[in-house]
C-alpha cells in the first residue's frame, strides 16, 4: 500500500483545533462543577465530613498505586519517595483539617460572629513534578469548604492525575456528594487552563507550577494563592551541628529526586565551615565537581536565556545526572556539588 504522508497530520489535530477542544472542555467542566456546587454548599458538617473522610480514605489506599502512575508518566521522582507524600496529602491533611468547622457558625467573640460561607468552583493547577498529591490535597481542602473543584492536570501528568481525581470522585459520590463535586481536565492545553482560571463561575484558583502558570493565575483577575518551583537556599550557621544540618540537607535534595519546591538548592555558610561542610557532604555521598565539570553540566542542565533547568534533568537521580553530562562519578553518589564563587542570577 502506498505510504501516504497526510495520513498523520490528518488523524492527529491541529493545534488550534486541540486548544478550542480544551477550552470548550474546560467551560462545561466549570459550569458542572458550578451546578454540584449548588447543591454541595447545603450539605451539613457531619454529611461534609463524611464526604472527606470517603476521599482521605481512598487516597491513601491508592497511594502506591497513584506514585507508580506518576513516575512512569512523568519519569520523575521515586515510587517510595510519591507514596509518602500521597500519604501524607491523604491522611496528614485529612488529620489537620477534620476538626475544622466549615458550616453554619463557626465562631463567636466580642459580638462578632462568624460564618462559614463556601467560595464556590475552585480550579486547581496540578504540577508534573507532584501531579497526584497536590491532586489529593486541594480535593480535600476544597471539599472541606463545601467546595466543588475542577483539576487541571499537567499535560505529561495527565493520566495519573486523572486517575487520582477519578478515584477521589468515585469515593465522595458513593459517600453521597453530588457527582461533580470533583472535575478534571481531559485534554489540558495553556488555552484550557486559562479559560478555567477566566470563566465567570471560577471563584478561587490554586495554582502549582512553573512560574509562568503562577503569574498567569495571579494576572486572571480571580483570587489566587500560587507556589512556584521554589529555589531553596540552607544557611548553616557556626552555632549549628553541621553534622545534623548536612544530613538533613541531603536527605531534603535527594527525597524524591529534588521534585519537591521546598528542596535544598544549596548551602550558605560562613568561611570557617567550609571544611566541616565538605567533609560531611563526601560522607554522605556528595561529589564535588571540578571547575570543567561544573561548566560541562552547566551548559547542558540551564537554559542560560530563560533560566530554567531542562527537562530531561528534572526529577532524576544524582547518578542519572552524571550520566546525561557525562559525567564520571562514584556508583555511591547521591549528590552533586558545585563550589559558587558568587551569587547568581
Amino acid at each position: 500500500m502506498p505510504h501516504d504522508s497526510t495520513s498523520a497530520a490528518a488523524v492527529k489535530p491541529a493545534p488550534q483545533a486541540k486548544d478550542e477542544a480544551s477550552a470548550a472542555e474546560a467551560r462545561a467542566l466549570v459550569d458542572r462543577a458550578y451546578q454540584a456546587f449548588l447543591e454541595y454548599q447545603n450539605f451539613s458538617q457531619e454529611q461534609v465530613d463524611r464526604i472527606i473522610d470517603a476521599v482521605a480514605a481512598a487516597g491513601a489506599a491508592n497511594a502506591e498505586k497513584l506514585a507508580r502512575l506518576a513516575v512512569e508518566e512523568t519519569g520523575y521522582g521515586v515510587v517510595e519517595d510519591k507514596v509518602k507524600k500521597n500519604l501524607f496529602a491523604a491522611q496528614r491533611v485529612h488529620e489537620a483539617v477534620r476538626p475544622l468547622k466549615t458550616v453554619g457558625v463557626v465562631r463567636e467573640d466580642a459580638g462578632i460572629t462568624e460564618i462559614a460561607v463556601p467560595v464556590g468552583v475552585v480550579v486547581a493547577i496540578l504540577p508534573s513534578t507532584n501531579p497526584t498529591s497536590t491532586a489529593i490535597y486541594k480535593s480535600l481542602i476544597a471539599l472541606k469548604g463545601r467546595n466543588a473543584i475542577v483539576l487541571s492536570p499537567h499535560p505529561s501528568a495527565l493520566r495519573c492525575s486523572c486517575e487520582g481525581a477519578a478515584i477521589m470522585r468515585e469515593a465522595a459520590v458513593k459517600a453521597g456528594a453530588p457527582a461533580d463535586v470533583i472535575c478534571c481536565l481531559g485534554a489540558p492545553t495553556l488555552a484550557g487552563t486559562q479559560e478555567l482560571m477566566k470563566h465567570r463561575r471560577t471563584s478561587v484558583i490554586l495554582a502549582t507550577g512553573g512560574m509562568g502558570m503562577v503569574r498567569a493565575a495571579y494576572s486572571s483577575g480571580k483570587p489566587a494563592f500560587g507556589v512556584g518551583p521554589g529555589n531553596v537556599p540552607a544557611y548553616i550557621d557556626r552555632s549549628a551541628d553541621v553534622q545534623k544540618a548536612v544530613a538533613d540537607v541531603v536527605t531534603g535534595k535527594t527525597f524524591d529526586n529534588g521534585t519537591i519546591c521546598p528542596s535544598e538548592q544549596a548551602i550558605v555558610a560562613e568561611e570557617a565551615l567550609r571544611e566541616p561542610i565538605l567533609k560531611e557532604l563526601a560522607k554522605h555521598g556528595a561529589h564535588l565537581l571540578s571547575r570543567a565539570e561544573i561548566d560541562q553540566l552547566g551548559k547542558l542542565m540551564v537554559n542560560t536565556e530563560t533560566h530554567t533547568i531542562c527537562p530531561k534533568f528534572v526529577g532524576k537521580s544524582a547518578l542519572k545526572v552524571a550520566e546525561l553530562a557525562r559525567l564520571n562519578v562514584a556508583p555511591t553518589t547521591r549528590v552533586l556539588v558545585a563550589l559558587l564563587d558568587k551569587v547568581g542570577r
